[in-house]
């Protein structure tokens, strides 16, 4: 899915991309951002600042087909108007991983 994700910096200002739905609280969905930006490289630096990401490969959702990385620290809430287009399925055994990476760090259903 794509969907409007607030910069942390600025709640007021944000951008469309790719996010994975992970679950929901309420009526809002939670998901967590994914980016083609490669983390592996300064892996000391994110982890000093708090940032876990962890590499779900490629698919639809970047026209590129770029490797992509999910960020497991983030825990986004979406109403589901923030949800502008579907995007593309990771494969259930890395979603299934992705998932229970992200409940070690968050409480969701």
């Amino acid at each position: 899915m794509w969907g409007w994700v607030p910069y942390e910096e600025d709640a007021r200002r944000g951008k469309d991309r790719p996010v994975l739905l992970v679950g929901r609280r309420g009526d809002r969905w939670l998901a967590l951002m994914l980016t083609s930006k490669d983390h592996d490289r300064d892996a000391a630096d994110e982890a000093r600042h708090g940032r876990r990401w962890m590499d779900v490969g490629t698919g639809a959702w970047d026209r590129e087909r770029r490797p992509s990385e999910v960020r497991l620290d983030r825990l986004i809430e979406l109403a589901p108007d923030a949800i502008r287009r579907e995007g593309a399925a990771l494969p259930r055994p890395t979603y299934d991983a992705v998932v229970a990476a992200a409940r070690g760090l968050h409480t969701f259903g």
